[in-house]
């Protein structure tokens, strides 16, 4: 079997880490861009050959070479009403997918997101033909469409660029979502949107890999392809299980839809009068991605990649709870050196 080289943007991040581990572990060869010294540090430790870089400002190509196919992982996840995130994920995407082109990279996987859909109301099980918004929640989303179209316009048939839309990732090693939720909830500033009963998809990073995998060998170059954990849950009962790994208990105090989303929109308004010094309780871009029903319909990856998720539900929260109990163990003062060492 000839050796795979597949080269990570984002690589020191949460879905990029997870990516490293994924294909170090089947036996390919991996080299990961990273923006620090720290980064770099990260990625070595996974296994893979580290390369310093700035996608807003360096010439990748020559880090590119020798790769045959990429994950371009990176991206700006602030969901504030600034328009820093909106700049990053297009202006760097476009650099990114440049850079591969000239590199010789044969076939590249844009992770994107069920963001650029996002303008505010439900997405009620839809499917890749759903039309990207002309007026976007945030920035963010704006950012990601404008990125996924960078994308797709670089698809060609020397290098075939296949776009994954997952929706909130979750599971081992999560730097993003789950320390956020916990965060709130301690803070007292956590409450529910007008109960949370409404539906929501999720995506494992485990199954996220092996979509990126499946995606780099069976994808169609300039197709977008949904990709979720199957049958979606109550964003509620999501939350509930998610925060339960971590031993903490959210509270029941909910705030009515329709006034959560005055609030996002006046927050947004103030923010952009102010020149960024006010801002509301959180902007209109969050609220659109928590506040309202976001299903995916998986049928085309089903079909074209042969996806499956790996990673159900329970498994993924006991891995979490095993992981955050494992974590806690190794952190107490009271343990002695030799148990900390048995425990390693």
């Amino acid at each position: 079997m000839t050796e795979r080289h597949i080269f990570i943007t984002g690589a020191s991040g949460y879905v990029g880490r997870n990516l490293i581990r994924h294909f170090i572990g089947a036996g390919h060869r991996v080299t990961g861009l990273a923006r620090s010294d720290s980064g770099a540090a990260v990625v070595s430790k996974l296994g893979a050959t580290s390369v310093r870089g700035d996608m807003l400002r360096d010439n990748l190509s020559p880090l590119m070479v020798g790769a045959t196919e990429l994950v371009h992982a990176a991206a700006n996840l602030d969901h504030g009403p600034g328009r820093v995130a909106h700049a990053d994920n297009a202006h760097g995407t476009a650099a990114v997918i440049a850079a591969a082109s000239t590199a010789g990279i044969q076939r590249l996987v844009h992770i994107s997101s069920d963001s650029v859909l996002q303008g505010g109301h439900p997405l009620c099980n839809v499917n890749e033909r759903r039309p990207i918004p002309i007026h976007h929640a945030g920035a963010y989303s704006a950012g990601k469409a404008e990125a996924e179209k960078a994308a797709l316009s670089g698809s060609s048939d020397a290098m075939a660029v296949i776009v994954l839309r997952p929706r909130m990732i979750w599971g081992r090693d999560d730097t993003t979502a789950l320390p956020t939720l916990a965060a709130m909830v301690r803070s007292g500033q956590f409450a529910w949107i007008s109960g949370g009963k409404y539906l929501s998809s999720t995506t494992h990073v485990a199954n996220l890999c092996h979509a990126v995998d499946l995606a780099l060998a069976n994808g169609r170059g300039g197709e977008v392809y949904h990709i979720c954990d199957g049958p979606a849950r109550p964003f509620r009962d999501t939350v509930t299980g998610l925060l339960a790994t971590q031993g903490i208990s959210p509270p029941d105090k909910s705030v009515p839809r329709f006034l959560l989303r005055m609030l996002a929109r006046v927050g947004d308004g103030f923010y952009r009068l102010s020149g960024g010094r006010l801002r509301g309780p959180l902007s209109f871009q969050e609220y659109a991605t928590s506040a309202v029903e976001i299903t995916l319909d998986i049928s085309k990856a089903e079909h074209e990649l042969d996806y499956l998720p790996i990673v159900g539900w329970e498994e993924g929260l006991e891995e979490l709870e095993a992981r955050t109990t494992r974590s806690n163990f190794q952190a107490s003062p009271r343990m002695k050196n030799s148990e900390l060492m048995s425990e390693s």
